[in-house]
């Protein structure tokens, strides 16, 4: 199949302009702050995304030459987010204090965006055989790469103070209009799951996503609905997080350690619970998903008399149905505005249920938008996994038994990453990513 390039560039220049409305969003103040301390400075991913462009397709795939060999390195690859290593990503880290100028980094992004472009555009992109131009491999790489980065910085925009910030006129979370959900569970037919695709039958996977592989999923019940702020105070209020009895010892060491006492994204003020929008405290919205960490999630679980699913179970619940496997939980239709919360729609997340035609044909709601969902599978490699040359240490360097897979989308995701076989994952104890979850028995 012939590469689309004007597809292709016109997917780049995409990206790069929100990214570039992204960086706007931020006062000057900001621009060398480290909002997450397990995360480079802000600096740091304004050369990143389109260093890391220019490096993997433009120098390493096609062979041309540098444009500044210190700056390629400083901003060749970021940080995983481990709590042992947060002094290691901070203004010590891969750049040590010496962090060059905006103008400077600015210079180098509109260097690497030119010869990027023209690659797309004229350069020998798809090589048959080639380690990193097969199916033109490097090219939807990088396109990837920068959209799901577009997500992780909003983390990190996240946590900045509200005055470094420059709120949109349009800002306007939804926080009302839904009623309360009913606290419901779909039983879901045992059937089969596809979790992994044969490389070469898509146009780009990532190398988690392969090879083709099925699961044989025995019948459970899943929640209709994400867990909400509402039910997870009922946790909170019942002392859930002063209990070990529901944490794993590691969980329950760092609920310690950071003394955590709610999740992240909920702040108390004079008595009142708040959520902590992207650009103002908000009284907590009941009806939103709950944004956890996976640790909190399970902990949740256990105290419900309940689990989470397995990957192969969300795949069942999501894009199975009596009649075959789906592309989508909603069918094949391509993604829109009435299937769900995703693809830069908000900033905030919306009430559960607020998407009923984005529903899988059991009837469950939510599962792609609004939140990425926890799992209780660890991330792992499919049998027949192999490195992604244009990208080897992708997955790979995070097969520690320490990160678990999410699966769906939250509000940040790229709608070209809305396909079932996308797999997510972070750290267990990880708390700043839009992540919820539902309950299985």
């Amino acid at each position: 199949m012939a590469v689309d390039r004007s597809a292709l560039v016109a997917w780049y220049l995409k990206n790069r302009a929100r990214s570039r409305g992204l960086f706007d969003l931020l006062a000057e103040e900001a621009y060398y702050s480290q909002p997450i301390a397990l995360r480079h400075p802000i600096v740091f991913y304004e050369g990143h995304l389109p260093g890391f462009s220019f490096n993997t397709l433009v120098k390493k795939g096609l062979g041309r030459p540098g444009i500044d060999a210190r700056l390629e390195a400083l901003f060749a690859r970021g940080i995983d987010p481990d709590e042992k290593a947060g002094e290691a990503a901070g203004a010590g880290g891969a750049g040590g204090n010496q962090w060059p100028s905006r103008d400077v980094v600015r210079a180098f992004a509109d260097e690497a965006d030119r010869q990027v472009i023209d690659a797309l555009a004229n350069g020998d992109i798809d090589q048959p055989g080639h380690p990193l131009l097969d199916r033109a491999e490097a090219a939807f790489a990088i396109l990837e790469h920068e959209a799901m980065h577009q997500e992780t910085l909003l983390y990190m925009w996240h946590r900045l103070p509200f005055e470094q910030k420059r709120r949109p006129a349009d800002y306007a979370p939804l926080v009302d209009g839904v009623a309360p959900r009913a606290r419901e569970r779909i039983d879901i037919p045992a059937g089969c799951a596809t979790l992994g695709v044969a490389r070469g039958t898509v146009p780009f996977a990532w190398d988690n996503e392969t090879p083709a592989l099925s699961a044989e999923v025995p019948a459970f019940s899943i929640d209709r609905h994400d867990v909400t702020n509402e039910r997870f105070l009922e946790f909170v209020d019942a002392g859930g997080y002063r209990d070990a009895d529901f944490w794993r010892p590691e969980d329950w060491e760092w609920v310690q350690r950071e003394q955590v006492q709610h999740p992240l994204f909920w702040e108390r003020h004079e008595g009142r619970w708040y959520w902590r929008g992207m650009f103002s405290l908000l009284p907590l919205p009941l009806q939103w998903p709950v944004y956890v960490s996976h640790a909190e999630a399970a902990a949740f679980a256990r105290w419900a008399g309940a689990r989470l699913p397995t990957e192969a179970e969300f795949q069942r619940a999501a894009f199975g149905s009596p009649a075959g496997e789906r592309l989508h939980p909603w069918g094949n239709a391509e993604p829109a505005a009435v299937h769900g919360a995703f693809d830069f729609s908000s900033w905030d997340p919306e009430p559960v249920g607020t998407h009923p035609m984005g529903a899988s044909a059991w009837g469950v709601e939510d599962l792609v938008g609004n939140g990425w969902e926890w799992t209780s599978t660890t991330f792992g490699p499919f049998p027949g996994f192999r490195v992604l040359p244009s990208y080897p240490e992708y997955s790979a360097d995070f097969f520690d038994g320490e990160h678990f897979v999410m699966k769906g989308a939250s509000t940040a995701t790229a709608r070209e990453l809305l396909r079932p076989t996308f797999r997510n994952w972070f750290r267990g104890r990880y708390p700043y990513v839009y992540a919820t979850f539902r309950c299985a028995v």
